[in-house]
């Protein structure tokens, strides 16, 4: 039964975490710890052992959505790149500061986490660009047969990727809840290639991070192989659905989604 459970889980957490281009860890902790607070079957699910399999996980949402996406062309890999040089060693930091965070803290940052993200995507983005840009750091992506212009400065996105890299490590959401709205917000992506880009990075931060909390022994091998199955199929399918909706759809079901979780974690870490 707990290897059904966790095959389910695996499945829906992967699926919307690649269309929206989260990775997941957004959806599959805050489920872990509902699951080990009402059943006795989930008792291994401390905090650290839900983030080093959320990570884990993660490196085969990140893989198939990656896949998927590279067959439309949608992953822009030389600003993917770039944000890994930052966020890959936020990513380890992060993961070594999760051993010292205790349930109720963890709960309670967790979910003021989930709320200031889908604050954010009520502020007016940037819209991309669809003039010819000059300098460096230009990149230019057709979407939908539309063609998009977009700048990204390099110090100011390793600094960005090093503070979203912590905050994965932490508390094992991928970066992508972040990093989305920030390449939306402040570099002017468009959704699309911004949730591409993000599941290509999360494919890469995660495996650092998951060796950190390998390292420090956070994984029950045991049970966090049942999650590997539905992670790949709903990865797959996930990208395949980003394909065919809207931004504004896939937005509006990303800050109700963040809003419930958050409030929901913050009433448990109050508690």
């Amino acid at each position: 039964m707990v290897f059904i459970i966790c095959l389910i889980i695996g499945l829906v957490t992967a699926f919307v975490g690649s269309i929206m281009g989260l990775g997941g860890g957004v959806i599959l902790v805050p489920t872990l710890i509902l699951f080990a607070s009402i059943s006795d079957a989930f008792a291994w699910a401390t905090p650290q052992a839900i983030v080093g399999i959320s990570l884990i996980v993660m490196i085969f949402t990140g893989l198939a959505s990656t896949l998927s996406y590279l067959k439309v062309k949608r992953v822009d890999y030389r600003t993917g790149f770039l944000f890994m040089i930052g966020s890959i060693p936020g990513g380890i930091i992060g993961a070594w500061l999760n051993q010292y965070v205790e349930a109720e803290t963890f709960q309670l940052y967790f979910g003021i986490l989930m709320i200031l993200i889908a604050m954010i995507l009520f502020f007016k983005k940037k819209e991309p660009r669809t003039v010819d840009l000059t300098g460096k750091g230009v990149r230019t992506f057709e979407v939908n047969g539309e063609r998009y212009q977009y700048k990204v400065h390099a110090v100011g996105a390793i600094f960005l990727a090093l503070i979203v890299g912590v905050l994965s490590g932490l508390f094992g959401i991928g970066g992508g809840s972040i990093m989305v709205p920030a390449m939306i917000l402040l570099f002017g992506f468009p959704v699309h290639i911004a949730t591409a880009t993000s599941m290509f990075m999360i494919f890469f931060v995660s495996i650092f991070s998951s060796v950190t909390h390998i390292a420090l022994g956070h994984i029950v091998w045991e049970y966090v192989l049942f999650f590997i199955p539905g992670a790949w199929v709903g990865g797959k399918l996930g990208a395949k659905v980003n394909q065919m909706l809207s931004s504004k759809t896939l937005e509006w079901i990303l800050r109700l989604l963040l809003i419930f979780i958050g409030i929901r974690m913050i009433i448990q870490g109050l508690g």
